[in-house]
């Protein structure tokens, strides 16, 4: 794996945080913190590079609030726009192409072409073999982000990494929060990166063939329902081992077949495709409302 030098100049460099601003705005044009910037954009983003070129730049405080979304209700953490949320798109400018190039084709979420929709046609590729998908091993990680560890997550970045003020700049704000506050826009890539190289383990180690991670929810296809219970057992172990973290208890092995399915990217797999479209969010009680079946059980 290549470890990149030289990176802070890039970070640094005005016309990338010109463009990092131009990315954090989008959909925030009427924010007031947006029109402070955009009335003199030459004098705030050279605010930037200066504190960034100094290493003066902490932190900022976040401001912290209640979501509920399929029942689950999260803390969300919202950092101040200017010169936090810029900082964050300056840095990814300059990193994502270089992480990108560590995440395997089944990895999903936050990136450039592998959202809802690309996840679709790849598990409907994944389901027209049907003799190597008769089962289905689903799973996800329990409080993901609040359990991300610091130091893990630091030495991941560092097999990718060697800039050192790029880390300094990486570590402090890993350290503004325990685990990875949800919300930051640095964190969904921080997520990411922390499950890419369990990721390799399961395709390169397990050889596992059809494996699909969307964030921590993870679905494995298989033909044979007790080599998928023996993965579950090396899974769960390489992530408690490797990465401090802990399955869920609702983990499930069940038969890919008519009456069941595989919930994924927001959609319904059934074995002659896909019932219906896609789903929104709320996906949860319109599925139980749609199908009326029991919970599937392991097997």
């Amino acid at each position: 794996m290549e470890r990149h030098g030289k990176l802070f100049d890039a970070i640094c460099d005005i016309k990338n945080i010109e463009l990092a601003h131009a990315n954090a705005k989008k959909g925030k044009r009427n924010y007031s913190e947006v029109k402070m910037v955009d009335a003199d954009p030459g004098q705030y983003l050279a605010q930037i590079q200066d504190m960034l070129k100094s290493e003066t730049f902490e932190n900022g405080q976040y401001e912290t609030f209640y979501r509920t979304e399929n029942g689950k209700t999260r803390e969300i953490f919202k950092l101040p726009y200017f010169p936090d949320r810029i900082i964050h798109h300056a840095i990814m400018n300059i990193l994502e192409p270089i992480w990108m190039k560590i995440f395997i084709r089944d990895t999903y979420s936050t990136m450039k072409g592998r959202g809802i929709h690309d996840g679709v046609k790849r598990m409907k590729l994944f389901l027209s073999d049907r003799p190597e998908t008769k089962y289905c091993l689903k799973l996800d990680v329990k409080k993901f982000y609040p359990s991300i560890d610091h130091d893990v997550l630091k030495n991941i970045i560092g097999h990718s990494i060697k800039c050192p003020l790029t880390l300094c700049l990486l570590d402090k704000i890993i350290d503004s929060s325990s685990g990875v506050p949800i919300g930051n826009y640095l964190s969904q890539y921080f997520a990411n990166l922390y499950l890419a190289y369990f990721d390799h383990w399961v395709k390169e180690n397990l050889k596992v063939k059809y494996y699909a991670r969307y964030c921590d929810d993870m679905v494995i296809l298989g033909h044979d329902k007790s080599a998928l219970h023996t993965i579950f057992q090396k899974i769960s172990d390489y992530l408690a081992a490797e990465l401090n973290l802990r399955v869920k208890e609702n983990w499930q092995v069940f038969r890919y077949c008519q009456q069941f399915c595989v919930k994924l990217f927001s959609a319904i797999f059934l074995i002659n495709g896909r019932l219906p479209a896609t789903f929104p969010m709320g996906f949860d009680l319109q599925f139980s409302s749609i199908f009326k079946q029991t919970k599937v059980s392991r097997v």
